[in-house]
């Protein structure tokens, strides 16, 4: 049996054959390098295998006003905050905002 290939965009290829036979190994290396991979019938591309991680990125790509609320919280450092303090400071706004 043929070993997996990669084509021109880095993608792994496989054929449906060793794709079922090794869907777990495949899963895994899809996860660990971050690769997707085409699956073949009889040497003609049928399928697509993509990591959760590629599939909402390219399903729901980032709204870019998301994108500029991240960037500025990993400057502020904000994005490390726990969800507790989080809603602390929500709480501790709110407060704020009633004795106004």
């Amino acid at each position: 049996m043929a070993t997996p290939t990669a084509d021109k965009n880095g993608a792994i290829v496989v054929s449906a054959l060793r794709a079922r036979a090794n869907f777990g190994k495949l899963l895994r290396r899809l996860d660990d390098e971050r690769r997707s991979l085409v699956i073949e019938k009889r040497g003609t591309p049928k399928a697509v295998l993509l990591s959760i991680r590629d599939y909402v990125r390219l399903a729901a790509p980032e709204p870019e006003i998301l994108k500029l609320i991240g960037e500025e919280s990993e400057r502020n450092g904000t994005n490390q905050l726990t969800a507790r303090q989080i809603d602390q400071v929500g709480k501790a706004s709110r407060a704020t905002r009633k004795k106004r």
